[in-house]
């Protein structure tokens, strides 16, 4: 799909690198401008990247980099704000020499503001962001989301939509952008569902009090042999459901679905209940209905489990278990690109300089 367009990215950490990825995935020629120094592995997040090393504190490969940077399409960079701007790769240089480069920058804290010169990590920008709240029972600590929300969700995918939306935008008028991802505007950005919901009354402020994350129908529940059952039967269809495969129909009990002040002690029924049988039990009961009951998989019991096998949305590559590129698009399989050796295409990278852009 972005097989005509082409990225520089400069090495970094988490979300920068995972963008990169995406849109290797998605078609690009990401080329990766590695750092000296390193003879790491090749890491997942480099697949269908091709590779140069640079020390770009050494004046002809910051000549090779500015050269590469004014043939792109698109440049990454993941580096505490004005980190480039003293490399000499900062947006104002680079799009002057290439006017429809869209230049595109992940940090935690943004560009500007008070904390934008101060370290953090995933945790602390959702955590400032808002996004962390709802992460947890009443009266508990937040749970960690393993960089899910922050680094993924609210990083690494708004850098890929703004670059998305800068490419559109330089194809059509011939003048790139600057994009400002920062983990706190996109982690913020991903509450308007839940803010939504707040303005109509079903999402309080208090924690376990709303809609998505007090009632005994959305949550997970511990089963006899530790493993893990996840319910969400929101609409009521699918809570009658799930009421009648339990045998829980006639039970006063739970006739009340909505009710904030029963969730409680339906909770803890439900806890009993699940901690009675192992997971197998559950899913042999409520598989093809639709109570909403999945299991929590780790991914490697994941990329066993009959629908995730189907689609081959985990795939093993050599010895390491990657996920399969997405979205889909009905002209392609997913297919997952081997990450290159450090440097791997240095040579041919710098010949390519050579010729005529």
């Amino acid at each position: 799909m972005l097989s005509d367009i082409r990225i520089i990215e400069f090495e970094g950490l988490g979300p920068a690198p995972f963008a990169g990825m995406l849109l290797a995935d998605l078609g690009a020629d990401v080329i990766v401008v590695h750092r000296p120094g390193s003879d790491a592995a090749p890491s997942v997040l480099d697949r269908g990247k091709r590779s140069i090393v640079l020390d770009l504190k050494d004046p002809g490969d910051l000549a090779t980099s500015q050269a590469l940077v004014a043939r792109a399409d698109g440049l990454i960079e993941g580096l505490r704000p004005g980190v480039m701007e003293r490399l000499g790769l900062g947006p104002e240089p680079c799009c002057a020499a290439n006017p429809k480069l869209v230049y595109g920058r992940m940090t935690g804290w943004g560009q500007t503001g008070p904390r934008a010169q101060t370290a953090g990590h995933d945790l602390a920008y959702i955590g400032l962001s808002g996004a962390l709240w709802y992460a947890g029972a009443p009266d508990t600590p937040p749970v960690t989301p393993a960089t899910l929300v922050g680094d993924i969700g609210g990083g690494a995918m708004y850098l890929v939509a703004g670059m998305l939306a800068g490419f559109l935008n330089a194809f059509k008028t011939g003048t790139g952008t600057v994009v400002d991802a920062a983990i706190v505007d996109g982690s913020a950005h991903m509450m308007a569902l839940l803010m939504s919901m707040a303005a109509n009354g079903t999402m309080q402020e208090a924690r376990g009090h709303s809609l998505l994350d007090g009632p005994h129908w959305c949550r997970s529940y511990a089963c006899a042999d530790g493993k893990w059952l996840t319910v969400q039967s929101l609409e009521p269809q699918f809570y009658a459901i799930f009421l009648a495969r339990l045998g829980l129909t006639p039970d006063p009990d739970f006739a009340s679905q909505y009710d904030p002040a029963l969730w409680p002690a339906q909770s803890e029924a439900l806890t009993q209940i699940f901690a009675s049988h192992p997971r197998g039990h559950w899913l042999a009961l409520f598989d093809g209905t639709d109570a909403c009951v999945a299991p929590v998989l780790s991914p490697w019991e994941a990329a066993n489990d009959p629908h995730m096998a189907h689609r081959a949305t985990w795939q093993t590559v050599g010895d390491h278990l990657q996920p399969a590129p997405a979205p889909r698009f009905n002209s392609e399989a997913p297919e997952i690109a081997a990450p290159s050796p450090r440097g791997a295409e240095g040579a041919s990278i710098r010949a390519e300089l050579d010729t005529p852009n």
